[in-house]
């Protein structure tokens, strides 16, 4: 299973997440949108055309789901239902 978070450098609800993501034991891929044109064009397909972030997808043997700013506690429980 992994887990991708799509980030800036200055977004500060990606910063509390990637924080308690860590504190949480949660291992990610952190991909900053504004460095890479691919992720941007992912995370706008997502969004309504839109760059939110952060953007988190956790993929699985079930599949691919994709988040729109969650809580940790709503990644906490994808991750137990993909496990």
């Amino acid at each position: 299973m992994a887990l991708t978070v799509y980030t800036t450098t200055w977004c500060g609800p990606c910063k509390r997440l990637k924080a308690q993501l860590t504190r949480e034991g949660i291992a990610y891929q952190e991909i900053d949108i504004e460095r890479n044109p691919d992720a941007a064009e992912f995370v706008m397909s997502v969004n309504n055309g839109n760059q939110t972030v952060p953007t988190v997808v956790v993929e699985s043997p079930a599949g691919r789901v994709a988040l729109t700013n969650p809580s940790v506690a709503e990644v906490k429980r994808l991750l137990g239902s993909a496990a």
